[in-house]
């Protein structure tokens, strides 16, 4: 009995872990809910049932009528599908009996995020906010004055973020350098008719997207204080974007986006 209990212990610990997993590194409520079930149920469990907020995790297992209970806290460690592949193939590996617990848990030990070359990352976001300006008729001219903007915005992004500023602060200080850096270009003689859509089109990238789909999509599938904590928390990094970018328009008296 006291056997079963101590492994019934470790399976818990690994369901929550699983879910914490999951939930920093930006998966949506419903798949936390349904991995972290199915590992459970994979490692011998009778029932997983769990409770997913923003920012906690509480989980219990269930075997042979015994009850055991886990809350984990929650902290934000920024997109990466990475892990959550990981963690999928994990479970599909202890759903066919390829993987026992033991196993789990050393493989949730070696677990680590795949992170891109700073320098990679920064040139290719540069590069897609130059072709979306490029798209919307900013002209070649548009498109390197975006190239030049959004790519030294997102290395102050990184740097500040590697100082683990805080979110709203990131965004506001990198919407006002690039504003400010696509504004200050704008107004040279060489770029005297360029279009403003350079100026809108450098700011692309402080766009919250996968937040605000992941609050849409867990709202839709029942998950609702999740949803409107993950929108509350992209609607925040929006305002902070907005505020930078009037800041340098109103400091530097730039033309606005016409």
């Amino acid at each position: 009995m006291e056997g079963d209990r101590s492994e019934q212990r470790i399976i818990t610990r690994l369901c929550i872990q699983c879910g914490i997993f999951l939930l920093q590194h930006g998966a949506e409520s419903a798949l936390v809910e349904e991995l972290s079930t199915r590992l459970g149920r994979a490692l011998g469990m009778d029932s997983v049932e769990s409770a997913i907020s923003s920012n906690a995790i509480v989980l219990t297992t269930i075997k042979n009528g015994q009850c055991l209970t886990s809350t984990r806290k929650n902290s934000d460690r920024g997109i990466n599908m990475h892990v959550v592949t990981e963690v999928q193939h994990i479970v599909i590996m202890a759903e066919h009996k390829l993987l026992d617990y033991k196993d789990v848990e050393k493989r949730f030990l070696h677990i680590k995020p795949l992170r891109y070359p700073r320098w990679l990352v920064v040139l290719m976001v540069g590069l897609s906010c130059a072709c979306f300006c490029k798209l919307n008729n900013g002209g070649w001219d548009g498109a390197f004055v975006t190239l030049c903007a959004s790519t030294v915005a997102m290395y102050i992004r990184q740097v500040l973020t590697h100082r683990s500023m805080h979110p709203q602060i990131n965004f506001g200080l990198t919407a006002f350098v690039a504003t400010t850096v696509s504004g200050l270009m704008l107004q040279l003689p060489a770029f005297g008719q360029t279009s403003t859509v350079a100026m809108a089109a450098s700011v692309l990238l402080l766009v919250p997207g996968f937040p605000l789909i992941n609050s849409v999509a867990d709202m839709f599938k029942g998950h609702i204080n999740t949803g409107l904590a993950r929108w509350a928390i992209a609607s925040l990094l929006t305002l902070a974007t907005c505020v930078g970018v009037v800041m340098a328009m109103t400091l530097w008296g730039l033309r606005g986006w016409v």
